[in-house]
């Protein structure tokens, strides 16, 4: 039956427009990610870099919960977060991350962990709506009005973050959450949600949600969803 179907000239056609289509996929994938880490490399700073740079923020980007409590990839963005906020670079904190059901609660549980560290908590601002990174981004500028910030992940993922709030007009800097070691698939993915974000920069389609600004030169408590002692 195989053997029939390839040599039908139509089903040889199909076959190989089929493997061209993949052969440019794999190609502009390839492409958009070596792009992309390439224009954001200049834009990942140190620690020492830290301590002679302003900001508007500190960005920290959600990373799920584990039976309420931050998973080890949340936990050490948290943790590089933190360190970040000691170099004195900025005192205010944008917690952004998934609180779209009200048992599910990412943005409040990493407040708490900035407060228990000693950040004041009307210097913490929580995006309850980061659904996505290119979403974190989008509200960054449009909801708290960032214009200058550092954004605190794992560096698989910082490239996208970076060029994300970059292409989206903001001044962004990336500082690596570096500690773990994670395995191959996150690349894998990563490669992918790359090429993903490149089209949105292009198009620069809304978040799922918008709402009221609330600029980060105001309070944090501005965010709060709850009553806080």
């Amino acid at each position: 039956m195989i053997k029939k179907l390839l040599k039908n000239k139509a089903v040889k056609g199909v076959i190989i427009a089929v493997l061209c289509l993949c052969l440019l996929g794999g190609v502009a994938v390839v492409g958009i990610n070596a792009y992309m880490i390439s224009y954001v490399n200049d834009y990942i700073l140190t620690e020492e870099d830290l301590k002679n740079e302003n900001f508007d923020c500190i960005m920290v980007l959600g990373a799920g919960l584990w039976d309420g409590e931050p998973s080890p990839m949340l936990q050490e963005r948290l943790d590089f977060g933190l360190k970040a906020y000691e170099t004195g670079c900025t005192d205010k904190m944008l917690m952004s991350g998934d609180h779209g059901r009200e048992e599910y609660d990412e943005v409040n549980k990493m407040k708490d962990v900035a407060i228990e560290n000693g950040v004041l908590a009307d210097k913490i601002f929580m995006d309850h709506a980061g659904f996505s990174t290119y979403e974190s981004m989008y509200r960054a500028r449009d909801i708290f009005q960032v214009e200058k910030m550092v954004i605190v992940t794992q560096k698989y993922h910082l490239y996208r973050a970076v060029y994300d709030a970059r292409k989206l007009g903001i001044d962004a800097y990336g500082f690596a959450a570096e500690r773990l070691e994670y395995p191959i698939t996150n690349d894998i993915r990563e490669a992918l949600a790359r090429t993903k974000d490149f089209v949105y920069c292009i198009v620069q389609p809304e978040p799922t949600y918008l709402g009221e600004e609330i600029p980060i030169s105001a309070s944090g408590s501005l965010t709060d969803d709850k009553d806080r002692v």
